[in-house]
């Protein structure tokens, strides 16, 4: 498996971030065409667009509420822990793009400081789901930076080689990745826009992680037995995060990352005693 990643990041090239960055020009060119490159016009000319997709995810609270927890890094990286032993190439580049969508996302957030919805909006026109977001934080979505960067590494981690499989595979990690994205829409914390844009800088952020670990040796060591102890360690204290989640939200999905957590627990920790 760790063969068949090194295979296919070898494969890219730089043109691929001609088409995101293209289409983050090709957004800032539509808000100036809007005269909304200013944040109370930015929040109005989404209004309608983010009353309509709210009003209709919010009917479904408990998938919607349960789909957005993926957004969480702890959570998504958690369930991907199980790579750290079969595709250790794949979490090189997973820990290079996390530290470029965080500097994105933590920059991006503080230069623009849109205020959220709940800010802007009667909180009784519109469904929120879960704990109220507030502040001047929502653009981009960091929730949706998130699963792109991660949906980026494993997309091109695990491209298949015939084109058919291969488009079927992009369609579904994009779609996946939309459909978690604007579940921070369905719960009341970002316009449109936000995810829309967050979804471009993560994948931006998925691709500059991969070219990063192809070039930088910076996480070799994560392919050394010795260091397990580290992933240990960081895998319970998520285990007793998670526990503390349950207790609080009782979520299925949190169930679900909790098993998911253990089996790699387990066997980096019998790969380090035996090693």
């Amino acid at each position: 498996m760790n063969v068949k990643v090194i295979n296919n990041y070898s494969k890219l090239k730089p043109s691929l971030f001609y088409l995101p960055i293209s289409l983050l020009a090709a957004i800032t060119l539509f808000l100036h065409h809007k005269d909304a490159l200013h944040t109370d016009k930015y929040v109005q000319i989404q209004k309608d667009v983010f009353f309509f997709i709210n009003y209709n995810l919010g009917q479904y609270p408990d998938i919607i509420y349960n789909l957005t927890q993926l957004g969480d890094a702890s959570i998504i990286l958690s369930i991907l822990s199980i790579f750290i032993l079969y595709a250790p190439k794949m979490w090189e580049s997973l820990m290079s793009a996390s530290l470029v969508s965080l500097v994105f996302s933590v920059g991006l957030k503080n230069i623009l400081r849109v205020p959220r919805p709940a800010v802007m909006f009667d909180n009784n026109c519109f469904v929120i789901i879960g704990k109220k977001a507030v502040g001047f934080a929502s653009l981009p979505s960091g929730h949706s930076i998130t699963v792109f960067t991660t949906f980026t590494v494993l997309l091109f981690a695990f491209m298949p080689e015939k084109p058919p499989h291969k488009i079927l595979w992009v369609l579904f990690t994009i779609i996946t990745g939309l459909t978690i994205a604007f579940t921070r829409v369905g719960v009341g914390a970002h316009y449109p826009l936000d995810v829309i844009i967050g979804s471009i800088v993560g994948y931006i952020s998925g691709l500059a992680g991969i070219f990063i670990s192809r070039k930088y040796s910076i996480w070799a060591w994560v392919n050394n037995k010795k260091y397990y102890p580290i992933f240990i360690l960081s895998l319970l204290a998520c285990f007793m995060s998670l526990i503390s989640q349950v207790i609080d939200k009782n979520l299925i999905i949190l169930y679900f990352v909790l098993i998911c957590v253990i089996f790699p627990i387990y066997k980096m920790a019998y790969a380090f005693i035996k090693r």
